[in-house]
């Protein structure tokens, strides 16, 4: 099969970057693996080295770049919130209750996603709203399997507690009862990537009144299982 898409520059920076997916390579491993001379192989790699799409490793040989990474991670943003409207739809409909989609941003994190109670009192969470890491189930969700320094330097001022997480991680969801807001109940799971690694969280919340002080025992199930359905998603498509 002819792989030339007939733009000579960037066919051979494909065979450049195809060829560290094995690996890291010396310039003359790379120049065995792409079939390209040597001075042309280098000036692709130095090229790609300035986009941040190819690197040096500890002992100066070529590997995929940083960036790389950030436009998977962007890819896979995408495809979260493309899955993330039916399934919160369905969860709001389950529960009757808002049901948000969060990912943490630095030290706060931002609901990017939301399906809205259509009647009654509301615990409105406009999509774009920055929210502390400091309290709150879905809060709780995406600190509970940080690695320990960071999970450490989380918990400083946070009002939950690192016996809060490891029940969390036990269970596999959370709740908290005005613990952001006085008088809001939430309950939160967590949504996976292909690497089993926690990526977002999705949450329900409304008054106490209607999710009670145990609102876990309400929507624990509901929670899981659309928090489920969106994990599934990612793997699909990573």
């Amino acid at each position: 099969m002819d792989n030339s898409s007939g733009v000579g520059v960037l066919d051979k920076a494909a065979l450049v970057l195809s060829a560290l997916e094995s690996g890291p390579a010396t310039l003359a491993g790379l120049v065995a693996a792409t079939g390209l001379a040597r001075p042309t192989a280098h000036r692709l790699a130095v090229a790609l080295e300035h986009h941040r799409m190819v690197a040096r490793d500890m002992q100066g040989r070529f590997i995929l770049g940083p960036r790389l990474a950030e436009l998977a991670a962007a890819a896979g943003e995408d495809r979260l919130l493309a899955t993330a409207g039916p399934v919160l739809t369905h969860l709001r409909d389950v529960t009757g209750e808002s049901a948000q989609l969060y990912r943490r941003q630095g030290d706060m994190r931002i609901c990017v996603a939301a399906a809205e109670r259509l009647s009654g009192l509301r615990d409105t969470v406009p999509v774009g709203s920055t929210l502390t890491m400091k309290a709150g189930s879905s809060a709780q969700i995406l600190m509970a399997w940080e690695e320990p320094e960071r999970l450490h330097r989380g918990l400083q001022g946070a009002r939950f507690t690192a016996t809060a997480l490891s029940g969390v991680r036990r269970r596999g969801w959370a709740q908290s009862i005005g613990e952001r807001e006085p008088g809001v109940a939430s309950v939160s799971a967590p949504v996976r990537g292909p690497s089993n690694r926690v990526v977002a969280a999705v949450s329900v919340s409304g008054p106490i009144e209607r999710l009670t002080r145990h609102p876990g025992r309400m929507h624990a199930q509901a929670i899981i299982d659309a928090a489920g359905r969106l994990s599934e998603a990612l793997r699909r498509s990573g």
